[in-house]
C-alpha cells in the first residue's frame, strides 16, 4: 500500500520528449572559463598561468553527448547496447524530470505565475517569489534526472571517485539539466570501453546528487517536495522528496525461504524470529510508526551467535520468507538486503557510503526492511584493532551512528540483525547497540537430533520410526517456555558465583532495590555490563510483556488487521498485552549478562592460547639459539 503516493503519466512524459532529444543531441551551454591555458610552452611540457583572473568569465559550449558515446568504439558507426542503453536512459530521465518539473509548478503556484509573467512582466514581491520557485524548479529536475540515471544505468565493477560535479545553473530547469548532460558528456569523453561507460555514468549522476544536496539550504521554495512521493511504473523509478539520496533500484528478492517447522532447536531464537516478523507488518505507513514503538517491545536491532553448522543462515532464511508473506498479502514493499565483506573497499571513504547506502536501504520508512550483516565481526572491526582495514573501521563507525546514534529515529518499519561464529570479536560498543541476544546453538536434546535427522533425511526409506514423537519437542510454546525457564539461574560459570552471592546476602529478588544491587553486583564482575546493557535488559522485558501470540488470521487478509488505522491496530495490540513478572525480570537478566560473560570468557580464552602459543615459539627459540652457540654459529 502506497500512502500519498503520486504516479507519473506517460502522455505527461511523452510533452517533453522533444526537448529532451535535443538535450541528447546538440546543446550549448555556458561554463567557467579554464584559467590555465590549452597550450603548451614550447619545448616544456608546461602550460601558460595567467596573471589575469579569469573567474567571472564564461565560455560557451557545444555538447554533442550522443556523439560522444558513438566515438567510443570509432570503428562502428552504430552505437552498442550499452551505449544505446545510457543514452535512451538519459533522455527518458531529462524528459522525466521536466514532467516532475510540472508537477511542482501546480504545486507551488509557479505555473500561474509563469502565464502572467508571459503576458507582463511580474514585479515587487510576486517577481521575487517568481524567480524563488524558477529556482526550486529547477533544481528539482536536476535532482530528479541524476535520481533517475542513478536508479536505472547498471554499472559492474568499482566506482570511480574523478568526475567532477555538473556547473549547473538554476535560472530555468532547461539550464540546470544542461548542466548535468554537460557533466555526463564530460565524464564519458575518451572513455576505452562500455564498462567504465557505465561506472562514470553513474559517477556522475551521483557526483550531481551530493552537490545537489549541499546546495539544499540555499533555495527556500523546495518545502511542497519534500513529502512527495513519486513513482514510475513503467521503469520502476521512485522518489521520496529530498530524504535520501536516491540508491540502486531494489530488485526482486530471490532467496530460498524456511519455514519455522525447517528449523529444529534454536527455539528463543526462532520463536522471536517469529514474533519479529509479525511485530514489523503492523507498521503503519500513514502515521509511519509502529504500535510496537510506541506501546514498547519493538525490536530494532539484534545480535545471533553460535558455532558453525548451528543455523543462523536457516533463521535470516525463515524470517525474510515470513516477512516477504505477510507483506505480499498485505501488499506492503519489503525490501531484504544483507551487507557482506565483498561491500568492503580499497578505496578509502567507499566503504562508509557502502555501508550507509545499505542503513538507508533498509530503514526507509516506505518499506517494510530486514537488514542482516552475516559475520560481522569480519565485516566490522574493533576500534582498538590496528590490524584491521581502514574500509573495516569506517563500517564500525556507521554502524554504531545508525544503531544508537543522535539521529537514529526508530519507526518500526524495519530491523537490523548481526550474526557471528566469534561475536566477542565485535567491537564491545557495537555489541551493546544490539537491544537483544539470541543464542542460535542449534539442536541441543536428544529430541532434537532425531527430529533433525528424520526431517534432513526425507521419505525415500522403509526405515521404522521407533518410540520417539516426531517434532512434539518442537511445538514452540512449549518449547520456549522451557528454554526460558533454564535462564531462571545462570550458565556462565563468572555469572553463577555473581548469583551465589547475591542469594547467599540477600536470598531472592524481591523489590526493585534487590533487582539493582544485582546489577550492580554484575557491573563489579564485569566492567562491560554498563548502562546500555541495562536498557538492554529492560527493552527485553518489555518485549516479554508485550510476549503476545498475535492471531494468525489477522495477517490471513490484509483488511483484518494489517490495513486498519493505525489507533485501531494499536487498541487491538493493548488488549493482549499483559504485565512482566519478577520470573521474566531474572531470566531476562540471566540472558543478557550471560551473553557478556561469555563473550569475556571466549575473548581470554583465546588471549590465553595466543600467550601459550607464544611461549612455546620462545623456548623453541632458545633451545635453537643454544644449539647455534654450541656450533660457533651465534653471533651477537
Amino acid at each position: 500500500m502506497d500512502i500519498g503516493l503520486t504516479t507519473l503519466r506517460e502522455e505527461d512524459i511523452a510533452k517533453h520528449l522533444a526537448t529532451a532529444h535535443s538535450l541528447v543531441t546538440r546543446t550549448v551551454v555556458l561554463e567557467a572559463a579554464p584559467r590555465d591555458s590549452q597550450t603548451e610552452i614550447a619545448g616544456t611540457r608546461r602550460r601558460f598561468v595567467s596573471t589575469i583572473s579569469t573567474s567571472g568569465l564564461r565560455s560557451s559550449r557545444e555538447v554533442e553527448f550522443a556523439k560522444t558515446l558513438a566515438a567510443i568504439t570509432p570503428a562502428d558507426t552504430m552505437l552498442s547496447p550499452a551505449q544505446h542503453n545510457v543514452l535512451f536512459k538519459t533522455r527518458r530521465a531529462l524528459a522525466v524530470a521536466l514532467a516532475v518539473g510540472d508537477l511542482f509548478a501546480r504545486q507551488t503556484g509557479l505555473d500561474s505565475l509563469h502565464s502572467r509573467n508571459a503576458t507582463a512582466v511580474l514585479e515587487g514581491e510576486e517577481a521575487d517569489r517568481y524567480r524563488m520557485l524558477m529556482e526550486a524548479s529547477a533544481y528539482v529536475g536536476a535532482f530528479t534526472a541524476a535520481a533517475y540515471i542513478k536508479q536505472l544505468v547498471e554499472a559492474s565493477g568499482e566506482a570511480t571517485s574523478d568526475v567532477a560535479a555538473p556547473s549547473f545553473n538554476f535560472a530555468t530547469p532547461q539550464d540546470a539539466l544542461k548542466g548535468l548532460v554537460a557533466a555526463l558528456d564530460a565524464a564519458v569523453a575518451g572513455v576505452p570501453d562500455d564498462v567504465v561507460m557505465g561506472q562514470r555514468v553513474r559517477a556522475a549522476a551521483e557526483a550531481a546528487i551530493d552537490d545537489l544536496l549541499a546546495r539544499k539550504a540555499r533555495f527556500a521554495g523546495l518545502g511542497p517536495f519534500e513529502e512527495t512521493h513519486l513513482r514510475l511504473d513503467a521503469d520502476g523509478f521512485e522518489l521520496n522528496g529530498f530524504d535520501v539520496a536516491p540508491g540502486a533500484r531494489m530488485k526482486p528478492l530471490a532467496m530460498t525461504f524456511k519455514q519455522p517447522h525447517e528449523i529444529v532447536g534454536n527455539h528463543i531464537a526462532k520463536y522471536q524470529a517469529m514474533r519479529l516478523a509479525k511485530m514489523l507488518v503492523t507498521y503503519d505507513f500513514d502515521r509511519q510508526l509502529n504500535p510496537f514503538v510506541e506501546l514498547g517491545g519493538f525490536l530494532f536491532t539484534f545480535i545471533g551467535d553460535g558455532a558453525p553448522g548451528t543455523g543462523k543462515t536457516m533463521l535470516i532464511q525463515m524470517t525474510a520468507g515470513l516477512l516477504n508473506g505477510y507483506c505480499q498479502v498485505a501488499g506492503h514493499p519489503f525490501h531484504y538486503e544483507n551487507f557482506g565483506v565483498d561491500q568492503i573497499s580499497s578505496y578509502q571513504g567507499k566503504s562508509g557510503q557502502n555501508c550507509k547506502l545499505f542503513i538507508n536501504n533498509v530503514i526507509n520508512p516506505r518499506v517494510i526492511g530486514f537488514g542482516t550483516i552475516d559475520d560481522i565481526d569480519q565485516v566490522a572491526a574493533r576500534r582498538s584493532d590496528d590490524r584491521a582495514s581502514a574500509g573495516q573501521q569506517e563500517v564500525t563507525a556507521v554502524l554504531m551512528e545508525s544503531f544508537a546514534g543522535a539521529t537514529t529515529v526508530v519507526r518500526g518499519n524495519c530491523s537490523f540483525g548481526m550474526f557471528s561464529n566469534y561475536p566477542e570479536n565485535v567491537d564491545d560498543a557495537l555489541r551493546q547497540r544490539a537491544g537483544a541476544r539470541w543464542l542460535v546453538d542449534g539442536p541441543q536434546t536428544r529430541d532434537d537430533y532425531i527430529d533433525i535427522f528424520v526431517l534432513l533425511a526425507g521419505k525415500n526409506h522403509k526405515i521404522p520410526l521407533g518410540d520417539h514423537k516426531l517434532y512434539a519437542a518442537q511445538v514452540i510454546r512449549e518449547a520456549v517456555a522451557e528454554a526460558y525457564e533454564q535462564y531462571a539461574r545462570p550458565q556462565e560459570d563468572g555469572l553463577v558465583a555473581v548469583y551465589e552471592r547475591f542469594q547467599k546476602s540477600h536470598g531472592g529478588l524481591k523489590t526493585m532495590t534487590d533487582i539493582g544491587t544485582y546489577l550492580h553486583m554484575i557491573k563489579q564482575a564485569e566492567p562491560r555490563f554498563t548502562g546500555r546493557a541495562i536498557k538492554n535488559i529492560t527493552d527485553a522485558i518489555k518485549m516479554r510483556a508485550m510476549d503476545i501470540d498475535l492471531p494468525d488470521d489477522w495477517f490471513e487478509k490484509p483488511e483484518t488487521f494489517m490495513r486498519k488505522p493505525y489507533d485501531e491496530k494499536k487498541a487491538m495490540i493493548e488488549e493482549l498485552r499483559g504485565p512482566f513478572t519478577m520470573e521474566m525480570v531474572m531470566q531476562e537478566i540471566n540472558r543478557y549478562a550471560d551473553s557478556e560473560f561469555r563473550y569475556s570468557d571466549r575473548a581470554d580464552d583465546a588471549a590465553v592460547e595466543e600467550i601459550i602459543r607464544r611461549e612455546r615459539q620462545r623456548e623453541k627459540a632458545v633451545k635453537k639459539i643454544g644449539a647455534l652457540r654450541a656450533e660457533g654459529q651465534w653471533e651477537v
